[in-house]
């Protein structure tokens, strides 16, 4: 990467770290610490809650899913406004008028220790395993494109990230989410004017290209259980999905719990439900746009230059040979892609035929490429699932010196917002939940801030070591929902049960692992279920388990069964 590049990244880095040292001012007890003394306002809230789901999984995961899968993913969020709609009117009040630091202690007034400290245990290990798939995501940026070992990469991201958040707590994280969301927009924007400028064919006639092959397609209406992706899974499945992550998950609560009053939380939520949808449309509409260039520009015919490589060591001859097939597709698809262009605003029939001929040409293209891949997986014995090493590749090989830098800045800053947002919460409820409930309960806020800053290091190393295992598991994107989705519904399941004034102790107990079994059992043996579905599955079980011990007097642990 060109100098210029490498100063760029190294200013914004250099950036974060000095604007957390300077919000830590005010930190010094735990108050201020964890929640910014309930002193933040609405806006910043509201984009601090927008750049920690804008992670770098976002900017590398979902562009290359755009890229391969087109606009579909969208509906994905179908079920987010009416989740924040929910939420405006239930748990955020209910949980600011608690005054409580974590979502999780209220459950202790509600059900006993007991489901507290299970329901926290749960969100620490869904939470640290996701920090680790977004670390894994520009780790996989600098390894790929750069041959540095992933473990070195995934240090350059984690460190600087666990810094910041270690010294200047939920403050100095929200403040640089702010700055950070607005380099993130700025850089997808200016992706989008260079691949309009650098394609040979008109923006309309590039979307043209991207409809025949299905990319522009939104809205799926089948009802089907194994298909991740359409209207009824986003709407039903998003929604739970989002009232859990958004409602229960403390790297969501903490940001409204630090706002200034109910009404600036709701509106921070708010913010959200309006723009999330559209802002994923574009990032989507940057991997359309990607894969419309690549259809007049070379591509490589293996994004991964690591497996690239190895595949050159092992078969060299044969994967010339493929190679060279590939040469030979690419060109006549290409030509047929300036064919269909040209030809899209002829008569009916001849730019169907032009169409018609360049999906078979792109056909052969797609066909020799999973010859490639499965050559690679063969090689390599790893799944060769390039889809997140497609962004990498163009940026650092297609865009203009500067841009670039930019680029990769923003993938950073995306991967430390959400980070930050996540190591904060992990910390928050480890000595919440944990520390203070159960071993110190009597301490300064001094020794408690102390403590915090270890435990924020300790997860950090622990999601590091996830983000090197994540990278070989698929889209980032889907990894990480799916990591959310085995826990989150079973989670919601109990925050729903706290508002039947009947539910018992024991049924929020025993239906939280009722819930995780169900999930499990789903997990393992109905495979082919979609993992929005799993969040359903989990809410639905642990409600129904919870009414059926309403009138039950058996107390869970850690509470006796006098009410």
């Amino acid at each position: 990467m060109h100098p210029i590049n490498w100063l760029i990244v190294g200013a914004y880095l250099t950036y974060v770290v000095v604007d957390g040292v300077r919000r830590s001012r005010g930190t010094d007890e735990i108050q201020g610490y964890f929640l910014a003394n309930r002193s933040l306002p609405w806006w910043a809230v509201g984009l601090s809650v927008m750049a920690t789901q804008l992670s770098a999984v976002t900017m590398i995961g979902t562009t290359g899913q755009g890229a391969t899968d087109g606009l579909r993913f969208v509906q994905f969020y179908f079920g987010l406004p009416l989740a924040m709609v929910i939420l405006g009117v239930t748990l955020v009040p209910f949980l600011r008028g608690a005054g409580v630091y974590t979502a999780y202690e209220y459950l202790e007034r509600r059900f006993g220790p007991g489901t507290r400290t299970l329901t926290a245990l749960l969100f620490l290990l869904s939470r640290g395993m996701s920090c680790g798939v977004i670390i894994a995501a520009p780790a996989v940026v600098f390894s790929a494109v750069f041959g540095w070992p992933l473990i070195w990469c995934v240090a350059l991201i984690g460190i600087p990230t666990v810094a910041y958040t270690m010294l200047g707590g939920i403050q100095a994280v929200t403040w640089a989410d702010v700055k950070q969301m607005i380099l993130i927009v700025f850089a997808l924007l200016a992706v989008v004017v260079v691949l309009i400028v650098q394609m040979p064919v008109s923006p309309g006639e590039a979307l043209h290209i991207a409809g025949a092959t299905g990319r522009l397609k939104v809205f799926d209406f089948s009802f089907n259980l194994s298909e991740t992706y359409t209207f009824w899974s986003g709407l039903i499945g998003g929604t739970f999905l989002m009232l859990s992550y958004f409602g229960t998950d403390q790297s969501q609560v903490q940001r409204y719990l630090a706002a200034k009053s109910v009404n600036a939380a709701r509106t921070s939520l708010l913010m959200s439900a309006y723009w999330k949808i559209p802002l994923q449309a574009l990032v989507l509409l940057v991997g359309v746009m990607v894969f419309v260039y690549y259809q007049f520009s070379p591509a490589p015919l293996l994004y991964n230059p690591a497996h690239e490589s190895a595949v050159v060591d092992a078969r060299g001859a044969e994967y010339q040979a493929l190679q060279d097939r590939y040469g030979e597709a690419w060109e006549l698809r290409e030509g047929a892609a300036r064919h269909a262009a040209d030809r899209a605003a002829a008569q009916e029939a001849a730019a169907q035929e032009a169409m018609n001929d360049f999906l078979a040409r792109e056909a052969d293209v797609q066909l020799i490429r999973t010859e490639a891949l499965s050559m690679a997986e063969e090689v390599t014995g790893e799944p060769s699932r390039d889809v997140n090493y497609i962004i990498p590749r163009f940026v650092l090989g297609e865009l203009p010196i500067g841009l670039a830098g930019l680029f990769i800045a923003a993938i950073i800053a995306a991967a430390m917002s959400s980070i930050s947002s996540e190591l904060n919460s992990l910390s928050t409820t480890s000595i919440i939940d944990f520390y203070r409930r159960w071993f110190r309960p009597e301490a300064s806020d001094a020794h408690y801030l102390k403590v915090s800053k270890v435990a924020t290091a300790f997860w950090g190393v622990f999601a590091c070591f996830v983000a090197v295992y994540a990278v070989s598991l698929g889209s980032l994107i889907e990894v990480v929902n799916r990591f959310g989705s085995f826990f989150y519904g079973s989670i919601l399941g109990v925050f729903l049960l706290a508002m039947v004034s009947r539910a018992r102790g024991i049924g929020a107990f025993f239906g939280l692992i009722a819930g995780m079994g169900a999930v499990a059992a789903v997990t393992v043996f109905a495979p082919d279920v979609s993992f929005l579905w799993h969040n359903v599955i989990g809410a639905a079980t642990v409600l129904g388990v919870g009414v059926v011990l309403m009138g039950r007097s058996v107390a869970p642990p850690g509470r006796s069964s006098t009410r």
